[in-house]
């Protein structure tokens, strides 16, 4: 048996890692070059990816820059094309980009609101898999595809209707794309919990954190490497007998991480 640390290694692969301008999504590109992946960093500012492709070129891997928002389909399909312009394969594909939306009541949220968080989490999700998994088959023989969802998936709270349905679904789609493109590509998710992202900093202070981390059975916040980590083994051959399954990367939390409002019928 060869040493198992060589089924971690990426060597020679090349990745696409939507919103990789910081936090989940930044962390997670700078891990899968640390692996010896070949990198593309994605995201609608350029200036938030340079950092990120800086990162990945001090580690002796390389990164290409490409601006794209995800929500474009055309802009999509650019992304793919000038990944293989520029390396001639694609192996990884993580979908990161998503969002909760609007945090209000359910009587206080729109349709509209609805599906822009549908959209957002699990369309964008669905279209650039069903792009890049015929490109990884014909480009590398094989393929993963990582989608990191939310334990806002799986546990219920109010307020969060929309940013629920949106990565529920998105846990069901990588269950369902799991069995669709089996043996070829493999489509794993990761269920992330309350994580010390750009996003959750801009709203943090003391009170809230201590609340949050008494909800947390590891009592503590994730952290965006805690996410990367695990999806640099979903993306390596050690997980290659590994497909449909959602991953908790979430400190065992089995409630919802903070008190929101439920709706107010009284208005």
């Amino acid at each position: 048996m060869s040493n198992i640390l060589e089924r971690f290694k990426l060597t020679g692969q090349v990745a696409i890692v939507t919103g990789s301008g910081r936090g989940i999504g930044a962390a997670t590109a700078i891990a899968l070059a640390d692996a010896g992946a070949d990198v593309v960093v994605t995201a609608r500012t350029v200036e938030q990816l340079e950092d990120t492709a800086e990162q990945i070129r001090l580690r002796g891997s390389k990164a290409l820059v490409v601006a794209c928002d995800i929500l474009d389909q055309q802009q999509r399909e650019n992304l793919l094309a000038k990944t293989i312009e520029h390396f001639g394969r694609l192996d990884i594909l993580v979908n990161n980009v998503g969002g909760s939306g609007a945090i209000k009541p359910t009587l206080m949220t729109t349709e509209d609101e609805l599906e822009a968080c549908f959209k957002l989490n699990t369309t964008t999700a669905f279209s650039m898999s069903r792009l890049c998994a015929p490109a990884m088959v014909k480009t590398a023989g094989t393929g993963a595809i990582i989608n990191i969802s939310s334990v806002g998936g799986h546990i219920a709270q109010s307020g969060f209707l929309s940013y629920g349905v949106g990565k529920a679904a998105m846990n069901f789609m990588t269950l369902n794309l799991a069995q669709d493109f089996a043996p070829k590509v493999r489509v794993n998710a990761i269920s992330v919990g309350s994580t010390l992202t750009d996003a959750l900093k801009g709203v943090m202070n003391e009170e809230l954190e201590l609340k949050m981390v008494k909800q947390v059975p590891m009592n503590r916040l994730g952290q965006p490497e805690d996410v990367a980590a695990c999806a640099l083994f979903l993306a390596s051959p050690a997980a290659s007998y590994i497909t449909g399954e959602i991953f908790g990367v979430n400190g065992g939390i089995t409630v919802p991480p903070m008190a929101m409002p439920r709706s107010d019928f009284s208005l």
